[in-house]
């Protein structure tokens, strides 16, 4: 045995001497100051278009010149240097699709690494499988639309009557150039440099205040550029097959070629912002909350490589403008910091319900055949069950919004008329049953999901798929209830309305049974964003600004909408004001211009914040003492709240709301419980036993519980993707991994992205 000790001591011997110096070389290595290599232009995982800013903090001690750089197996050293603000930065180009991991290294440093994963310019990043069958401009010079920016020049004219931006030739300049100058104090003249490009084969544009002949790099930009960027939106909801055309300007919130009015986003390039926007933020043109914020985000990332690094991002616009800023802000975090909003809703979905029962209530309303003996229904009675002071506001959101966001066969951009069997032509149930559908429910199958086989219609079948999935229902809903109960309409209105009132295909057609919707369809709404519940609103700071409602569906109930949905979730408003003037939808010409300087001062006191709070709590407590909320004039700013202030604000209803549904709006198919004779004990004459039995017919799944959530309603997740690792849909969506250490959020400064991680 001792013999067997010695060998066994022998043969360790040399293994224990090397262990301390094993330690020691490990310790030392860990003492050894650290390189650390920071993306700068976007998530490291979400990059695109083949290039990348990066950073490398050099320690001190360490000479910057011996820094190497790699990416994968090339060396980018020669991308990068110490620029002007001392840090030690380079724009990667070239970069393979895929993975790439990006090292540093240094004699007497520890290295670093990232890895940044590149997605093509022409998309996806995260929006999941493209629509097939798109169309490209003319000039492009792929198949995913791809062509080289241009760039122009445009200018201020120093004449009010012209508040617009005028073309302007740097060769010839004209001779009534305005000056400007910057919230930072930098004089210039009033001259824009305009960059239009593609991305996710679409445009994009970049405006900023530019001095010709001068050059403009991200880590040297010029000094009139305050690192401040605004992002304009458009209005409306669809679907489109073909690029479309940023709203740099339109639906800004202020009238835009209105003499002696500045457009907002004017006002903002003279005092140093970016402005930006892209054609699928659209959301008349593309009502797709994941490619709303995808383009966004890929179009900043730009921004970032091309121009420099952004301090924080505002948002501002009306309608569909307000729901882009909504939803992306919710499903998405970290993209806006601040969002001006006017002629306001939440989202697209819970106004979609409301307006599909305004386009079945039309279809019964505007047709007295259908109204059974005795019926008669008066124009005031009708408005009651809708829930609004007129007709006239269904009429509207039905023809100017419901009807084209919802019709397969409606003539978006990027289709043509229908060939039989030709699926690259649009749609027609009769006909080309496997054509382009142009409803916006096809549009966001990656978000939705496909209706399931087993209800697939004729069209379905021939198509060989499901079409996309129904996010809303109607069954079970009482309308008129409310004005049964006010005793403003009978017994037999009541009964004879919710019998025949029906609902609506597939293909937005009538139907006499009630819309059930696709269950998985309407949990993937509340899922992905669409439907907007507000739980992720509380690090973003909000004004919206609106006014009367002319009977075009922009009341500003919309607007009481998210900010019950707010109280609901965090138990205030802290985070947002809200303004109402007299001036139609959006309260005051002057508004937009107004909200903007109040909210860049909102946002640069919270950036000044050096507090450990969380970044909701910095937004509620450094929100400046002058900005609240605002009743026709500031004076009035103490009585905005005051309920008798709520006609004179246009907080109409809904006809789901008449029905016994919440003021919040957010239940787009509630829960079923039996129809009890009881629960109409209010009626002084009580129904007949045969409208009773009409009724039983009528809701034989039961009636709307208005106590308890909805099906399938919750809160968004956020940060989804709706591909596979193979490329097939991951529909509904998959959360992506954790923002990657040392790489932006939502393309925002270091300041707000540790913010953003608390």
């Amino acid at each position: 045995m001792r013999i067997r000790i010695l060998l066994l001591s022998t043969l360790l011997a040399p293994l224990l001497a090397v262990a301390p110096v094993t330690d020691a070389a490990t310790t030392a290595a860990a003492t050894r100051p650290a390189l650390v290599v920071q993306v700068l232009s976007n998530r490291a995982d979400l990059v695109s278009g083949g290039d990348v800013l990066v950073a490398v903090r050099v320690p001190e001690g360490v000479d910057p010149g011996a820094v190497r750089v790699t990416a994968g197996d090339r060396d980018v050293t020669n991308r990068f240097a110490v620029r002007a603000d001392g840090r030690f930065e380079g724009l990667v180009t070239g970069l393979d699709l895929g993975r790439t991991v990006l090292r540093a290294t240094a004699p007497g440093a520890r290295a670093d690494r990232i890895a940044v994963v590149n997605h093509p310019n022409g998309g996806p990043v995260f929006s999941g499988p493209q629509t097939r069958y798109y169309r490209c401009q003319e000039g492009a010079v792929d198949a995913q639309c791809n062509q080289p920016a241009s760039y122009d020049f445009l200018y201020k004219s120093t004449d009010p009557t012209t508040p617009d931006l005028q073309p302007y030739d740097p060769d010839n300049p004209p001779s009534d150039v305005a000056t400007t100058t910057t919230d930072e104090g930098v004089e210039v003249p009033f001259v824009v440099r305009r960059e239009q490009g593609f991305q996710d084969r679409d445009r994009y544009t970049i405006l900023t205040l530019f001095q010709p002949g001068r050059g403009w790099r991200a880590w040297d930009p010029q000094e009139q550029w305050n690192h401040k960027l605004l992002v304009t939106h458009g209005g409306g909801c669809g679907a489109s097959y073909a690029p479309g055309s940023p709203p740099t300007a339109d639906y800004s919130g202020t009238l835009e070629g209105a003499p002696l009015v500045t457009p907002s986003y004017v006002t903002a390039l003279g005092l140093g912002f970016a402005v930006l926007s892209t054609a699928l933020d659209n959301t008349g043109h593309n009502c797709s909350v994941a490619m709303n914020a995808e383009s966004v985000l890929m179009a900043k990332e730009r921004l970032v490589e091309r121009y420099g690094t952004l301090r924080y991002t505002i948002g501002t616009g009306c309608s569909g403008g307000s729901i882009a800023q909504h939803t992306v802000a919710n499903a998405y975090p970290g993209i806006y910091q601040g969002l001006i909003t006017s002629c306001s809703y939440p989202d697209t979905f819970t106004a979609g319900a409301q307006f599909a029962d305004y386009h079945l209530l039309r279809l019964y309303f505007e047709d007295p055949s259908r109204w059974g003996p005795g019926v008669v229904w008066t124009e005031p009675q009708m408005a009651q069950v809708e829930g609004h002071a007129s007709h006239l506001n269904a009429v509207v959101a039905d023809e100017g919004l419901f009807k084209a966001a919802l019709n397969p066969e409606n003539a978006c951009s990027g289709t043509v008329d229908p060939v039989p069997g030709d699926p690259s032509t649009r749609y027609d149930s009769e006909t080309n049953p496997g054509g382009v559908r142009c409803s916006v429910l096809d549009l966001l199958v990656n978000q939705l999901g496909p209706r399931p086989e087993s209800v697939w219609t004729p069209q379905e079948q021939a198509a060989g798929h499901g079409f996309g999935g129904i996010p809303f229902s109607n069954d079970g809903v009482l309308y008129g209830l409310s004005a049964l109960q006010a005793g403003t309409i009978t017994t037999a209105q009541f009964v004879d309305l919710n019998a025949k009132l029906g609902g609506l295909d597939i293909d937005s057609g009538p139907s006499p049974d009630r819309i059930t919707g696709d269950p998985t369809a309407i949990a993937n709404a509340y899922r992905t964003g669409l439907i907007n519940e507000a739980n992720h609103l509380d690090e973003v700071a909000m004004i919206n600004h609106g006014g009367p409602d002319p009977g075009i569906a922009h009341d500003y109930a919309h607007a009481f909408w998210t900010q019950e949905r707010l109280l609901a979730d965090q138990g205030n408003t802290d985070n947002r004001v809200m303004w109402f003037g007299p001036t139609p939808l959006i309260g005051d010409v002057n508004w937009a211009n107004e909200a903007l300087v109040a909210m860049d001062r909102w946002l640069a006191a919270v950036e000044a914040d050096g507090s450990r709070e969380p970044l909701a709590e910095k937004i509620a407590a450094d929100r400046p003492a002058d900005v609240t909320d605002r009743c026709v004039v500031a004076q009035a700013a103490d009585a905005c709240d005051v309920s008798e202030l709520q006609a004179l604000q246009t907080r109409l209803s809904t006809p789901r709301q008449e029905a016994g549904g919440p003021v919040a709006n957010d239940n787009v198919a509630c829960r079923l419980t039996p129809l009890d004779r009881a629960d109409f004990a209010f009626l002084p004459v009580p129904f007949t036993d045969a409208e009773w039995a009409t009724l039983e017919q009528t809701f034989s799944h039961g009636v709307c519980d208005w106590s308890v959530p909805g099906i399938g309603q919750g809160p968004a997740q956020t940060w989804l993707r709706y591909d596979r690792p193979d490329g097939t849909p991951a529909y509904g969506g998959r959360n992506l991994p954790a923002v990657p250490p040392d790489s932006a959020v939502g393309v925002v400064s270091p300041v707000w992205a540790e913010m953003l991680r608390r």
